[in-house]
């Protein structure tokens, strides 16, 4: 008896819309704070990208995922700002996205912080975010 052979899934290439920047090409499923940077967006994440500040926040303008990690819902709820914003560090980039960053270096003066890791940190628990599709 063979066994099963599962398909990998490739990373696709994505579009994401980025006010004042315009389009940047990211990897589907790739975290979206790296994508930013690598984009030419000086997006802050000054607590290294582990969902301890709220410097790397986006707000959405379309194509905002349902998913969000438990370390994001709690640090937006402790800031009061689940609803209205979301931490770059903890999404999953994917097509259709548009968003604007909240924090720059160049709107605040402020450096972006240590270098973030490929993986979303910390290890990454899931929930839906408040208004979801696919929220009860």
């Amino acid at each position: 008896m063979t066994e099963p052979v599962i398909a990998q899934q490739e990373s696709q290439p994505v579009t994401i819309v980025v006010e004042g920047y315009g389009e940047i090409q990211a990897l589907s499923g790739e975290r979206l704070a790296v994508a930013l940077e690598r984009g030419g967006v000086d997006i802050l994440h000054r607590c290294g990208g582990v969902a301890k500040c709220t410097t790397c926040r986006v707000e959405f303008t379309a194509g905002e995922p349902d998913e969000m990690t438990i370390a994001e819902h709690d640090k937006l709820t402790e800031k009061g700002l689940l609803g209205t914003a979301r931490l770059s560090c903890q999404i999953k980039c994917a097509e259709g996205m548009a968003l604007k960053p909240v924090q720059t270096e160049q709107n605040s003066g402020l450096e972006r912080g240590k270098a973030i890791s490929e993986e979303i940190q910390p290890e990454a628990q899931w929930t839906v975010r408040p208004g979801a599709s696919t929220e009860g």
